[in-house]
Parts: C-alpha cells; structure tokens; sequence
C-alpha cells in the first residue's frame, strides 16, 4: 500500500519555494546470493521547502538507502524522485549530504576540507573563500580553520562535515546518522547546534536517524519506517515551538507515542519472519 502525505507549507513562510521534494512510488530491490530483497516497498512522501523530516527506523528498514536514492547516489528503482519539479537522476549541487563519519581528508585542513564543498560551484575564488569562512563561523570553528582533521575532536569533525555540505547553499541538506558515533553529550550538543543551523540557514533537511529522542526534537515530523521490506508506518507531527527545550512535555508525550509505534512494528515484523520461516 502507498502512503503519500502533503505536508501543509506551514514551513514556507519562512523560506523560499526551493527545496520542495517528491517521493512517488518508489521501491527498490537489492539481490543477495542470487535472491532479490525488497529494500523499499511503495514509499511515497512528500517535503515541504524548509521543513526538517527526521525518517526514524531500526535497522534493516531501508532508511539509509532511501536517502541515497533521494541522493542520486543509486538509480536503480522504481518510482520517481523530483526535487523543484526536477527528476532526480543523478548527484547534484542543490543536494548536499553528511554521512556518520565525516569523511575528511586527513591531509587537508578544516578550511580546505569545507572548501571541497564548493569544487564545482560557478562562483569566484574570492566568493568561495568568503562562503568558506563563514561556514566555518556557522558551525562554531572559529579559530580551527587551519587544524587538520587528526587535531580535532569526534564532535568537532562532524561539524566540519556540516559546514562541507552547507556551504554550496544547497536547497536539500540529507543528513544519515550523523551524530550517531559520537558519546551522548556530544550527540545533544550538536542536535542543539543543527537546530541552530537549520533556523539559520532556511534550508529543506532530512535526517536519517534510530534515534527516537533525536526525531522527535529535531524534526517538523516525524515518518516511522517498518521493516522487510522498508515502507511508510506513520507519520508524526511535531508541534512543538522552536527552540525547543527537551523536557516539553509534548515531546514528551510525542516520544512516547513514536516508541509505542516502533514496539507495534516490531512485533508484526517478528510474526512476519515466524510465518515466513514455517512456510519455508
């Protein structure tokens, strides 16, 4: 069954019309030792520009790898992608994307490794270097421009791999578990500083998390992905007012709801594998 929900622009006051994206239909198939696996079954979602969409699921629910179709990382599905009335077919600069690790190259500082980010872009030298500085600013590195990657801290590479995907000023940032290798305090540090961010820069985010607490308090909502295949369970609004405060009691309440939902989902599944392992 596909479930498609048209977020209200409640978001689009406050940004432009950029950073619209559409999720048809898509599925996607991987094949393992000759035997195809569904990835992802009938996902249709609709972001609205500016809006923040946390996809929150265990594992094996196909969160991942729906951010890399959204990507244009891998072409091989069905359905349709469109991202301001463009199809996606392949990368592009008005995506940008962090992954878990910040992936920096060790030989390269903090300002060249954010400077990356704008290789390919149709602006100046002396634009690139201004964008460069400011990001840097943006994430909170004042000071470690000329640091290489083996000088900083978990916490601190990660916000240069931030600043790297924001500085083309992308319409879609996609963000997959990026804080999830680093210690508790770290994570609620930087969760703190991405809303921060996002405020500032306007921008369309989605972030891929099995983090219920990350979700809930960062997103405009919040889409529960189901496991085997990977599909669309529901879909949370988050009303809370930004900045938000983790100990609001609608989040709260919110969380508990999110993690109700995810105990439902995981009891289906495991009937599912039990059916599916007495009809072998």
């Amino acid at each position: 069954m596909s479930i498609a929900v048209d977020h209200a622009d409640r978001v689009a006051e406050t940004t432009d019309s950029r950073g619209r994206l559409e999720v048809r239909g898509v599925s996607k198939t991987f094949t393992v030792n000759g035997a195809p696996i569904a990835a992802l079954n009938d996902v249709s979602l609709t972001v609205a520009p500016g809006e923040f969409v946390a996809l929150l699921g265990p594992s094996g629910c196909g969160k991942s790898t729906l951010l890399r179709l959204i990507a244009g990382l891998d072409r091989d599905y069905t359905g349709r992608i469109v991202q301001d009335g463009n199809a996606v077919t392949g990368t592009s600069l008005e995506r940008g994307i962090v992954f878990q690790e910040p992936r920096l190259f060790p030989w390269a500082t903090v300002r060249q490794n954010i400077a990356l980010g704008l290789k390919n872009a149709p602006i100046s030298e002396a634009g690139k270097r201004e964008a460069v500085a400011a990001h840097i600013a943006l994430v909170g590195l004042d000071g470690f421009a000329e640091a290489y990657p083996h000088q900083l801290s978990g916490g601190m590479a990660q916000r240069a791999a931030i600043a790297r995907g924001l500085v083309n000023r992308p319409r879609l940032l996609l963000l997959d578990e990026p804080f999830g290798a680093l210690d508790a305090l770290t994570r609620a540090r930087l969760q703190t500083e991405l809303q921060r961010i996002w405020a500032h820069e306007k921008i369309t985010m989605i972030l891929v998390t099995h983090d219920v607490d990350e979700a809930v308090f960062l997103g405009d909502r919040v889409v529960v992905l189901a496991p085997r295949p990977g599909r669309i369970s529901r879909i949370f609004d988050v009303a809370a007012a930004r900045p938000r405060a983790r100990s609001d009691d609608a989040l709260i309440r919110l969380r508990n709801e999110v993690l109700r939902t995810l105990e439902h989902d995981g009891a289906d599944d495991g009937k599912a594998g039990q059916s599916n392992r007495s009809g072998a």
